[in-house]
């Protein structure tokens, strides 16, 4: 067993900044405990086709200026590439892979399990995001269905889906980045909950992404469940999204009723047969691992709502807008992992 004075869960952008900051305010021994086998946190997943000119911008890690980058390079590789040398720069305690699976209460401080022995630490950072927690919604059928269904966190590219009957659903980001490049060589047939809602105007992260930050934590500190991202900033016109419009990808439908096992009930009673469903249905916190904690409310939100002193931080948003990088440099949505 051994012990530090904070041990931080994730080494994504989040748990990699808390790392920084610790050691830049001379924390006397920390330790930074990583699930993923080499450096980038959720980055090392994203499907092949997620380029640094379709990634919606990434904040500068502190103090570390991004370098320059190819506009075609896969995001796959450019920012676990970024994420290394910045890990390298500072010289961070780093221990990968170590997956960690419950954090409990020790006295003062807490006790934590992974699958390479125990830690004791005074706090702890948890900065582990979504990306391993990916959201299925129960929906009646769904079992049934013979055809293929996979999530998000499951794609590759679209040329599986060539010449098939893909139903996508979802209203986010990556539901419409998807669909465009899916739509190219299948037939596709979109479906949401709600009508989608676009942004007008662009998206800058000094107004708008200090905005949202500020609706999320006024969200956390209550201890209301977060919603999505696209529920904070609303859909913004993407090149991808101008695409599919003109090509007439777009056509929402409301969510279908029932899966069946060769499609799909829609909601106006008629049938509609699909080979695939890709549910890009978004993610939720990874904080399973933090259950005996006893974080969560009856709203499953974190908390009472009420102030407290807690060494215990789990983070999903950066706190502090800046530069996000992409191939002009230009403003636009900040992406979470």
């Amino acid at each position: 067993m051994r012990r530090v004075s904070v041990v931080v869960i994730g080494a994504g952008q989040a748990g990699l900044s808390a790392a920084y900051h610790l050691k830049r305010r001379g924390t006397h021994s920390f330790v930074v405990l990583d699930a993923e086998p080499a450096p980038g946190g959720a980055w090392r997943h994203r499907w092949e086709s997620l380029t640094m000119t379709t990634v919606n911008g990434i904040f500068d890690l502190p103090g570390f200026p991004s370098p320059p980058i190819d506009a075609d390079e896969p995001s796959r590789v450019a920012v676990p590439r970024y994420f290394a040398a910045f890990e390298e720069a500072n010289d961070l305690p780093i221990q990968r892979p170590v997956r960690v699976s419950e954090v409990r209460r020790n006295g003062a401080g807490y006790w934590i399990g992974t699958d390479h022995g125990t830690w004791l630490a005074d706090g702890i950072i948890n900065a582990t995001g979504t990306w391993t927690n990916p959201t299925l919604p129960p929906h009646p059928g769904r079992e049934t269905f013979t055809g293929r269904q996979l999530h998000t966190s499951d794609y590759v590219s679209a040329a599986e889906f060539s010449g098939q009957r893909v139903a996508v659903v979802g209203g986010g980001i990556s539901a419409l980045e998807q669909l465009e490049e899916i739509s190219r060589d299948a037939a596709t047939f979109w479906y949401t909950r709600r009508e989608p809602v676009f942004r007008e105007g662009a998206f800058e992260p000094e107004e708008a992404g200090r905005e949202t930050i500020a609706k999320v934590v006024a969200d956390v500190e209550a201890g209301r469940p977060t919603g999505s991202v696209v529920s904070y900033t609303g859909l913004i016109w993407t090149p991808y999204a101008l695409a599919a419009r003109e090509r007439g990808v777009l056509r929402r439908r409301p969510m279908f009723t029932a899966i069946e096992p060769t499609g799909v009930r829609e909601a106006d009673g008629s049938f509609t047969p699909v080979d695939v469903i890709l549910w890009a249905t978004g993610f939720r916190p990874a904080l399973k691992h933090l259950e005996p904690l006893g974080l969560r409310n009856d709203r499953a939100g974190s908390g009472s709502g009420e102030p407290r002193s807690n060494p215990v931080c789990t983070s999903s948003v950066s706190a502090r807008p800046s530069r996000p990088w992409g191939p002009t440099g230009r403003a636009g949505p900040r992406s979470v992992p």
